[in-house]
């Protein structure tokens, strides 16, 4: 489907449906715990308060802004980080929220970083994941969708700080991309 010249890859119904099915789950896994939920900013902001909204167990949250992207829709090698989680993570249950894995290199970076304060567990959950983009092995364990290597707007995921709004999850197409500049 196509709405504004994207062409639409999820639809908003279904994206809450899964949200809310995910929330149940990890709800149940952690049901004897209290985890801290660390936030990678800023694209997984919308879809981590739907998830938390849907949680019935307590938690704590936290953020952290890690960026591989710039302003462009290349990724890089270098992952750079804006600000640090302030939360105690040692000895703590932790789940990661980001709202897309591809190459991997953002979340293995925050794993190395919580393994160095021993934390005493962790797990991920990603509302979109891109396997074929993979350059290095990250275990993802609760995705809302698996998707192909093409670059997606929506839901919070942006393209130069723009279509975070959009209640669904689009391809951006090049049509799109040559009517925005810097």
């Amino acid at each position: 489907m196509e709405q504004l010249g994207f062409i639409t890859l999820i639809e908003a119904d279904d994206i809450q449906r899964r949200v809310r099915e995910m929330a149940e789950r990890i709800s149940i896994d952690y049901s004897e715990s209290n985890p801290l939920i660390i936030v990678l900013l800023k694209g997984a902001f919308i879809f981590t308060a739907d998830l938390i909204r849907n949680l019935t167990i307590p938690h704590e949250i936290d953020f952290i802004t890690l960026f591989s992207y710039g302003e462009g829709t290349k990724r890089s090698a270098n992952v750079g980080v804006i600000n640090h989680i302030r939360s105690r993570t040692e000895d703590r249950d932790i789940i990661i929220v980001d709202e897309i894995v591809d190459t991997g290199r953002t979340l293995s970076r925050l794993i190395k970083t919580l393994e160095d304060h021993n934390a005493r567990s962790f797990r991920i959950c990603t509302l979109l994941d891109k396997p074929d983009a993979r350059e290095v092995e990250i275990d993802v364990d609760y995705v809302g969708f698996t998707i192909p290597d093409v670059f997606v707007v929506g839901y919070g995921l942006d393209y130069r700080e723009r279509y975070r709004n959009l209640p669904y999850i689009a391809e951006l197409t090049p049509e799109i991309k040559n009517t925005i500049k810097s």
